[in-house]
């Protein structure tokens, strides 16, 4: 039997992201948006994918690029809305339970899950959609609308 481990370094990083990718280039949903759209070469993303993976989780300070600008590129061409990231996050999210167990796979998952709704809101140009200004304390709000008024700060 094949007990499940947690993430402990770089090589559970590129077996979730190796399995991960696989799934993704054969999505129905996600598959031609790499493949076709994107034309991803995979023999150079997938190692910047184990570095940025690695820092998400390890803080190793191997990634770097900037995924927004990545994602960015690509609005014009295909649809990049809630349904491609949903399905993102659920693949992702099944290869992880598929593959690992334990504080680092719940914490990758959580982390993906942060990044895929700040990716869909900046390129969509929506507001994050865990975002309710309701649940916000008067600090936050305060903070929120020093923010809003001028972003560069």
């Amino acid at each position: 039997m094949n007990r499940k481990t947690d993430l402990e370094g770089r090589a559970e990083i590129e077996t979730l992201v190796d399995v991960f990718y696989e799934r993704v280039r054969d999505d129905e949903l996600l598959g031609f948006i790499f493949n076709d759209i994107a034309q991803t070469d995979w023999e150079s993303h997938l190692p910047k994918m184990y570095a940025f993976w690695e820092t998400v989780l390890f803080r190793s300070n191997s990634y770097r690029g900037n995924p927004l600008a990545a994602h960015e590129k690509l609005v014009s061409k295909t649809p990049m809305g809630r349904e491609q990231f949903d399905r993102w996050l659920e693949l992702f999210r099944g290869t992880v339970d598929d593959l690992f167990v334990g504080e680092h796979a719940e914490h990758i998952k959580s982390c993906a899950d942060d990044m895929a709704n700040v990716i869909y809101s900046r390129i969509n140009q929506v507001p994050d959609p865990r975002f309710d200004p309701a649940n916000l304390t008067p600090e936050q709000r305060e903070r929120y609308t020093r923010y809003k008024s001028d972003p560069g700060e």
